[in-house]
């Protein structure tokens, strides 16, 4: 009897340790993670992995001193860009696979891996949106300044950004290189950046600074924009690659799914233009300029489409104009039109559509893929 006992404690032992060991993988060992006894929510292992990542780019990849000061900067781009936003892209890669792949299917390394390409997506965001913010001539981001306007960076961000950009492969290659989606997710990454790329050409073709002209700003072109330059990396992406990771390789079955969330994503961006103007900035952490830099937004677009020629005389001689008497005529006019009104009706319908294509084109496919990632994004107020 007492070696069986012993054998007991002895189980216990290497399963606690086993627990420990897996805690940057899996956010259950066995039903869960356990860290001073508490379970770790996958946003938590999430969190957990930052900075994991941030040392094995900036202490493991390169020894060589000469680099010292080029990896410290790196370690500065990534901590100051990448963390801070709501996460939701990310965190929808092992959200999306725990729908897609039974507990028992999902072994720690995958979920560890599944971590790890959400940082990637997260990467990819920060990379956009350091470029962004400097051809946008943007202020703030997340509650601070833009990183170029942080004294002693200026136009150097370029260059960060492109550190932000080749961190993604090389910890899609450490990470991924073995697995079967290897390519799959490489190709998802590089045609999903050059979509996003071409949507950004079109906005910043739609709007050149200092060229006022209303008439480029159509609903066609607006949904053009926004499908490119938001829709595919900030939905479809994540899901995709959560797809390939449970197998999912058919051409259908991801046709299907971009069908939903390319819609998920239009409205995500008309939200966006909606709290760009209406947002309160201590809660969105951004000041809004859709107005000042004269942006094809939702709101203008939809003011076009319902104004008098009177109001539009209004709005050709404030949009795209700086100074915070301009601005505010510009609020006025769209507060005379009902904008806010126009806004909410749009979002209910949008929701309503949106179910009825998940019921329609998620015949095969779980549809708490979609439904979780639409309860995060129709309530938002940042």
């Amino acid at each position: 009897m007492p070696y069986v006992c012993l054998f007991l404690v002895y189980v216990s032992v290497i399963t606690l340790y086993l627990c420990a060991l897996s805690l940057q993988g899996d956010s259950r060992c066995s039903n869960g993670v356990q860290q001073k006894g508490k379970m770790l929510s996958d946003a938590q292992l999430f969190d957990l992995e930052f900075e994991k990542l941030v040392s094995e780019l900036t202490e493991q990849d390169f020894t060589d001193p000469v680099l010292t000061d080029a990896l410290n900067r790196l370690r500065e781009v990534l901590r100051y860009n990448a963390p801070g936003g709501k996460r939701n892209r990310g965190l929808s890669v092992i959200g999306s696979l725990r729908e897609l792949v039974s507990p028992s299917e999902l072994p720690p390394d995958e979920v560890h891996r599944a971590l790890l390409v959400g940082w990637c997506i997260e990467l990819l965001q920060a990379f956009f949106l350091v470029s962004d913010d400097i051809m946008d001539a943007s202020l703030t981001r997340r509650g601070q300044p833009c990183w170029y306007k942080k004294e002693g960076i200026g136009l150097d961000a370029i260059n960060d950004a492109f550190l932000l950009e080749g961190a993604i492969y090389r910890l899609l290659r450490r990470h991924c290189r073995g697995q079967r989606y290897y390519v799959h997710l490489l190709e998802l990454f590089t045609e999903t950046s050059f979509q996003t790329e071409l949507g950004q050409a079109l906005d910043l073709m739609t709007a050149p600074p200092h060229k006022i002209d209303l008439d480029r700003f159509t609903m066609e072109r607006y949904k053009a924009i926004v499908k490119y330059k938001t829709a595919f990396y900030s939905f479809y992406l994540p899901v995709a690659a959560a797809m390939y990771m449970a197998g999912i390789e058919n051409e259908t079955e991801h046709n299907n799914a971009k069908t939903i969330l390319l819609e998920m994503g239009e409205f995500f961006q008309i939200q966006d233009d909606y709290l760009d103007c209406y947002g309160d900035p201590a809660v969105t952490g951004k000041i809004g300029t859709d107005i000042q830099d004269n942006k094809c937004s939702w709101l203008v677009v939809s003011a076009l489409g319902i104004m008098t020629p009177q109001q539009r005389t209004e709005l050709e001689a404030c949009y795209g104009r700086s100074d915070a008497e301009s601005v505010e005529r510009v609020k006025a006019l769209y507060d005379t039109l009902e904008m806010p009104i126009r806004y909410h009706q749009h979002k209910e319908e949008s929701y309503r559509r949106l179910k009825k294509l998940i019921q329609l084109h998620a015949t095969n496919l779980p549809h708490a893929v979609f439904l979780n990632f639409a309860k995060k994004i129709y309530k938002r107020n940042k």
